[in-house]
């Protein structure tokens, strides 16, 4: 593996960046297999009081519900939505099947999410009509494939595409979605004319803060951010942030699409139904997520030299601790030793709302692993080596720490994806 990754070419002004966003994905998936709640407002995420919204249909959005909403507000809004716990597992699943979709129509694809990619058409284009044509065939493929829609943006740069895509989205109804486009295209020379009247939070990079020091600079739209010099927009907002507002204003934008970027870490965090107190509870948390995060390093191909635990408390103030090694670690055992000592020195008496653990600086496994005193002696990578082959031939649940040993023979594991949206617990 080499530390750079392939990517396109910068952009030179042909219209080939294409923006796939699926529509209501994870709504829009259960709704396959429960076809009987078509039309119904459906939320999906945590389903208990401290869960949030992952995605709504657009029956639900009608009502006023948007992913990252705090469930217990999505209820207050509509009582009467079924409200589905995520299964990170199977969007997974389907989210794979449409990205080879895409890679089958260019190898210049780069995910941003599950349900989400830019890809690079401009090798396959034959005139510069191809590329709404090839948007409109993904469309097809993927709704003839998965039975899902998506919402495709075509430009002549990511930023833009983005932007396009913005417009092919359905609207929301009581009654389910509106149906637009499906595909908006921005054609060459025609990038000014769409962004000028545009509202500068529509930007990236404008949040709530920098939105309010453009209006009192008297800026409101991407229009009056482009009449601007970029000197001005260097002393109100700062350097870097200046230049990036004003080369977006002018629609430029010289990022490439790349492929296969590399993960910058692998972690695992979950938010308790109830606060924690207790430290062996703690420390059995720790175990879930030391097990789960060296499962997935171990699965990829990487080890980690930076051990990090995140606490949130009760009052929802939240720390950091982290503490790097001399060699990289992919083992569960010495993964769980740094992680016990971190947590050793913070203050959990007032009561743990969400407990992380994650690790990065990712490198390539080195051929002797980090040795630590009282921890991670001699045998335990042979251990980790044994384990991850008896669950690959019997399953996860095959073997694991005795710690996370439940009724029944099975193991509490964490999962990829598992409580992401928060706990479903009430």
């Amino acid at each position: 593996m080499t530390d750079a990754a392939p990517v396109g070419r910068p952009p030179d002004g042909t219209l080939g960046f294409i923006h796939v966003d699926m529509d209501a994905f994870f709504a829009s998936c259960e709704l396959l297999r429960r076809p009987e709640l078509r039309g119904e407002p459906v939320v999906v995420g945590g389903v208990g009081d401290r869960g949030v919204v992952a995605a709504a249909s657009y029956a639900a959005r009608a009502y006023g519900i948007h992913s990252a909403m705090p469930s217990a507000r999505a209820r207050r809004l509509c009582p009467h939505a079924v409200f589905l716990p995520g299964d990170h597992r199977y969007y997974g699943e389907v989210s794979s099947r449409v990205m080879a979709i895409f890679g089958d129509i260019t190898h210049l694809v780069e995910p941003l999410s599950l349900d989400e990619a830019f890809l690079d058409v401009r090798g396959a284009l034959h005139g510069e009509d191809r590329a709404a044509a090839i948007a409109a065939a993904i469309r097809r493929r993927v709704f003839e494939a998965e039975g899902l829609t998506c919402s495709v943006g075509v430009a002549t740069n990511k930023f833009l595409a983005k932007l396009a895509t913005e417009r092919a989205k359905p609207r929301p109804s009581l009654e389910g979605p509106r149906f637009g486009s499906g595909v908006y295209v921005i054609e060459p020379g025609h990038e000014l004319d769409f962004l000028h009247p545009m509202p500068v939070r529509d930007l990236w990079g404008v949040g709530p803060a920098t939105e309010s020091k453009l209006s009192r600079m008297g800026i409101e739209t991407v229009g009056d951010l482009a009449s601007q010099s970029q000197d001005r927009l260097e002393a109100g907002l700062g350097r870097a942030s200046g230049l990036h507002l004003h080369q977006l204003a002018h629609a430029v934008d010289v990022r490439p699409v790349v492929v296969d970027q590399r993960a910058k870490s692998i972690g695992h965090e979950e938010t308790f139904p109830r606060d924690l107190t207790d430290g062996p509870a703690l420390r059995r948390q720790l175990v879930r997520r030391a097990d789960a995060v060296a499962t997935r390093l171990r699965a990829a191909g990487f080890a980690g030299r930076t051990v990090t635990i995140k606490v949130r408390f009760a009052d929802f103030a939240t720390i950091t601790r982290a503490q790097t090694l001399p060699e990289p670690v992919d083992g569960a055992t010495p993964i769980l030793r740094i992680a016990e000592l971190l947590l050793d020195r913070v203050d959990t008496t007032s009561g743990v709302r969400l407990l992380g653990l994650s690790v990065s600086q990712l490198v390539e496994p080195v051929a002797e692993q980090l040795t630590l005193d009282d921890a991670a002696g001699p045998g335990w990578n042979e251990a980790d080596d044994v384990i991850e082959e008896i669950r690959n031939r019997f399953g996860g649940d095959a073997i694991g720490p005795a710690t996370l040993a439940k009724p029944g023979g099975s193991l509490d594991r964490m999962e990829r994806g598992q409580q992401q949206w928060g706990p479903n617990d009430p």
